[in-house]
């Protein structure tokens, strides 16, 4: 069994900052992605920010220059430093993960309970 759990969000106030924290634990072989969603009332979740097994890493538009992610393979954790945050980032946001438990099974997709931010003065 795999879990995911989010903590760091809170109320904030316009142009503030926030750190989200997001650590996997359980039955993990292998982690190829970690991620982080977001969804405001009224619309779909959409990605903010990804971390690949490679490295490599991909923003949203809407957040690109004001975020960064960043992850501890060795702790099976994963970070997003938010700064200028804005009223419009205000959404539940959830974290992401592409796991292998066994070397036997398939990644499948991981979500955690989500954590929500508020930005509002």
């Amino acid at each position: 069994q795999v879990q995911l759990v989010e903590s760091g969000g809170g109320l904030v106030q316009p142009g503030g900052s926030l750190r989200l924290s997001c650590a996997a634990s359980g039955s993990i072989f292998s982690i190829n992605s970690m991620a982080w969603y977001r969804q405001a009332p009224g619309k779909q979740r959409e990605s903010v920010a990804s971390s690949f097994y490679d490295g490599s890493t991909n923003y949203a538009g809407s957040v690109r220059g004001r975020s960064t992610i960043s992850r501890d393979n060795a702790k099976n954790t994963v970070s997003l430093q938010m700064n200028s945050l804005k009223p419009e980032d205000t959404a539940v946001y959830y974290c992401n993960a592409v796991i292998k438990e066994r070397p036997e099974t398939h990644f499948r997709n991981y979500w955690g309970q989500g954590t929500q931010v508020t930005v509002s003065s």
